[in-house]
């Protein structure tokens, strides 16, 4: 049973669009048993109310769910075997799985009723339905039909909340207008004191008056209603973050089992509002550190006892409001990280000389989690190990406009704070100008703003630098670091000899500065994302229209970042520059968000452009339209497969000896087989995924 009401409510709307789609691919099949695309449909619904059905506990759901999954699959595999037999037999098991859907959406908080227990399904008696109303003469009245509510797609939403921002900005465009009127009427004042004033100018200066006052109240109207519409529009973005936290004790309590380890997982705060993308977006990395605290961090019950401490261990979510910001916290009292190990991981791996271990400080060790590719793990596994983890987190929390920090101690735990605005849809930035264009900076990243003379500027380490906080940080003029080339900061030379205006900035407490030609001013924004014109430009998040009409991009504080310290390594660099080859490109193409957006952060660490696509078809398309070197592509993808995708590649003159990695989580003999008799140049299962074999596959293969 669900007793959980809005955990019942969002299943009860998902439940019925699976079998709902169940039913409909499954009558295609019976008009015409070699239709694939809807065996195709129907094996994906299956396998997804399979999922949803797991994720619950639903086991009475679950079991009946993966036998209907598996009797498809079957007909996938040999579409011959489709008969009315079989589809008699599917059709049976969609109405077994929904009668057990509905006993599972009984309301159990219903007066008088017994309190349901969380645990799998059992086989009962149906209960007895109320009777229904009846009118004055005895007849039955039927319920009138009401839909009591709707679901909108998110992509309409976002489109609404754009609206709401244009709406914004021609407000903004209407008040500047009203201050042009205001000027109007002054010069037409004193124009009329100049001429002694004929009743025509008086007459002209009263209608701009009343002109101006009629604006006036229109703009301060057009203001509220744009005001409540934005407010309104947000509001329906905002979801409790329970939403997320509930995925989780299952989770945490089979992975302690499967260790031999008693994990408790505590939740708090679940009640507080955010906007529906964080959630989405922090279900991840939530989910990865979960998984490090019991895998990691959780000590067996014999090793607890032996160091004094309860045999079962705690992990515990805490979530926390303040003005604009949401804390997500994730703590456990397992072990706690092992610097240590730490060090000889990275030194293991390349990622830092032991000269340099010796001089980080503990906190710096530890934040070498962080870093691609780490891992302590000397085993690899379904739970962890492949050093694809803590850096993915970071950057994921980084995109929402967040901030992660870790604390601690060997023998206490571990315990990691997320720090995320509220809201994502508007933001409020600061406006400079840099070569005549307006360019926004987030606020949020914003720490000082100064004024600085060449003199202010000193050469630390061949780069050049300014003290802040007593401290010193690089700094660079932002239109060379937007239009890369040689910086006249790094020179002892004085191009700028007046005072400027320089913005410090920091990311992840790494402060930097950069120079701007002016500063506008500030202002909250609505963020639109990035077009395709400017997908791959970096140092760009997006962009927003000002109130005087003007585009305006809004800087990525991390980009800038990462562009500092690059002119920071080539300034103190001795050796003649090499410039480098053309990087590789690679198509991804993937059907899952989250897993596309994990591959082709790993490719593009790894030095690879990458262009995505959400299914075989568009990735086809793709390949029409540009020059690949390789191709990574699932299986299981809507309107055209994985194999589908290889057999056209191979059969095209111009594509054929294009190398194909198949990325997929089936992982039989005869679906590897199947793959490389289609043409993969390689197969690899999500399962047992390695990045590092991926990358070596790569590399052999191009």
């Amino acid at each position: 049973m669900i007793a959980d009401a809005a955990l019942r409510e969002l299943f009860k709307t998902e439940s019925e669009e699976h079998l709902q789609r169940l039913d409909d691919a499954l009558l295609q099949l019976e008009k015409g048993p070699t239709n694939r695309e809807a065996l195709e449909e129907a094996f994906r619904e299956a396998h997804s109310m399979k999922g949803a059905a797991r994720m619950l506990g639903l086991n009475a759901i679950q079991a009946p769910a993966h036998r209907l999954e598996e009797q498809l699959n079957a007909a996938r595999r040999d579409p011959t075997t489709i008969n009315p037999n079989l589809l008699a037999a599917i059709s049976a098991a969609v109405t077994e799985i929904r009668r057990l859907t509905l006993e599972a959406l009984e309301d159990t908080t219903d007066a008088g009723a017994t309190p349901a227990p969380t645990g799998p399904l059992r086989h009962r008696a149906a209960p007895m339905a109320p009777s229904p109303p009846t009118g004055a003469n005895g007849a039955t009245q039927a319920r009138p039909f009401a839909i009591e509510s709707i679901r909108v797609d998110t992509q309409k939403l976002d489109d609404l909340i754009m609206h709401v921002g244009e709406l914004g900005v021609a407000t903004a465009r209407l008040s500047r207008r009203l201050a042009d009127l205001d000027t109007l009427i002054d010069l037409a004042d004193r124009w009329t004191d100049a001429r002694a004033g004929s009743s025509e100018q008086t007459h002209a200066t009263a209608l701009l008056t009343r002109l101006h006052q009629g604006l006036s109240e229109d703009n301060q109207r057009l203001g509220y209603v744009a005001g409540e519409l934005e407010s309104a529009v947000h509001e329906m973005r905002l979801l409790p973050l329970s939403n997320v936290f509930r995925l989780f004790p299952r989770m945490v309590h089979d992975l302690g089992h499967e260790q031999g380890k008693r994990v408790e997982l505590l939740l708090e705060g679940g009640d507080i509002n955010a906007d529906k993308r964080i959630l989405e977006e922090i279900k991840d990395p939530l989910m990865h550190m979960l998984r490090n605290a019991v895998d990691h961090g959780i000590e067996p019950p014999q090793e607890r006892q032996a160091a004094g401490k309860v045999s079962t261990g705690s992990v515990r979510i805490e979530a926390r409001q303040s003005p604009g910001e949401i804390a997500v916290t994730v703590v456990d009292d397992g072990r706690g990280l092992d610097e240590l190990a730490i060090c000889r991981a990275a030194a293991a791996r390349g990622l830092a000389s032991e000269e340099a271990l010796k001089a980080m400080s503990p906190d710096q060790v530890q934040n070498l989690i962080f870093v691609p590719g780490m891992s302590t793990k000397a085993l690899v596994t379904d739970v962890s190990g492949r050093g694809v983890g803590m850096n993915v987190v970071r950057a994921n929390v980084e995109r929402l406009r967040g901030s992660i920090e870790l604390q601690s101690r060997p023998g206490h735990g571990t315990r990691f704070t997320l720090r995320l605005p509220v809201a994502l849809a508007t933001m409020r930035v600061l406006i400079v100008a840099v070569n005549g264009h307006p360019y926004g900076i987030p606020m949020e990243c914003v720490r000082l703003l100064r004024k600085l003379g060449q003199s202010d500027i000193f050469q630390l380490q061949g780069r050049a630098s300014i003290t802040h906080q007593e401290r010193a940080i690089p700094v660079s003029d932002l239109n060379e670091l937007l239009e890369p080339g040689p910086s006249p900061l790094a020179e002892n030379t004085s191009p700028h000899p007046r005072q400027r205006t320089c913005a410090v900035l920091c990311h992840n407490n790494d402060c930097f500065a950069v120079f701007v030609d002016a500063l506008v001013g500030e202002q909250d924004i609505v963020l639109k994302p990035r077009s395709a014109l400017i997908e791959h430009v970096p140092s760009i998040v997006g962009a927003t229209i000002l109130d005087d009409g003007r585009i305006c991009m809004v800087l990525s504080v991390q980009d800038l970042y990462l562009s500092v310290r690059t002119r920071a390594s080539h300034t103190r660099a001795t050796e003649p520059v090499v410039h480098k080859d053309v990087k590789k490109r690679l198509l991804l193409a993937e059907d899952s968000l989250v897993t596309r957006r994990l591959e082709a952060r790993i490719l593009e660490q790894a030095g690879y452009d990458v262009v995505t696509a959400a299914d075989g078809r568009e990735a086809w398309d793709r390949l029409t339209e540009q020059v690949f070197d390789a191709v990574i592509t699932d299986i299981t993808m809507p309107k055209l497969s994985g194999l589908e995708l290889t057999e056209k590649i191979r059969n095209d003159p111009t594509h054929h000896e294009l190398p194909v990695i198949l990325v997929t989580s089936l992982a039989s003999d005869e679906d590897r087989k199947r793959g490389l008799d289609m043409g993969a140049s390689a197969y690899l299962t999500k399962a047992a995924f390695d990045q590092q074999i991926l990358l070596e596959c790569l590399q052999r293969l191009i």
